[in-house]
């Protein structure tokens, strides 16, 4: 491995390790602390208490898959796939407004959310889908 390639597994390593803390910690709070997150849930959508904590579930699921090389690629495919599943809630966020402890978001940051969500997308895939590490959380 020469050191410019090793260079980039470290910084994928460092990726996965900060992807799985990301995704562990946003479920938790999903699940701790739905308010925020019920409010963006997509009117036209049944059940926003249940969606809220199944999308809880599966970021601490998948977060935690990350840790692992036997589960990184398919927790990976399912957390790509669970931030393609939650973008309409950032459009209704949009529409609607968002308060975090009583004190609306501001827009811009609002906006922010929509390149930021397709980011991740691309961070997950180049860290954990797109990987060849042979061992552990390497």
């Amino acid at each position: 491995m020469t050191e410019r390639s090793g260079d980039a597994e470290s910084i994928r390593r460092a990726s996965r390790i900060l992807l799985a803390l990301i995704f562990i910690g946003a479920g938790i709070l999903h699940l701790c602390a739905p308010g925020p997150f019920l409010t963006i849930v997509p009117r036209s959508l049944p059940r926003p208490d249940l969606l809220v904590a199944i999308s809880g579930t599966a970021e601490i699921l998948g977060g935690a898959g990350l840790c692992f090389r036997r589960t990184r690629r398919a927790a990976g495919v399912g957390l790509m796939a669970l931030l393609v599943a939650v973008f309409p809630a950032n459009l209704q966020a949009l529409s609607t407004g968002m308060r975090i402890g009583g004190h609306a978001v501001p827009h811009p940051l609002l906006w922010a959310r929509l390149p930021l969500q397709l980011a991740l997308v691309g961070w997950v895939y180049w860290a954990c889908v797109n990987q060849r590490s042979p061992r552990g959380f390497d």
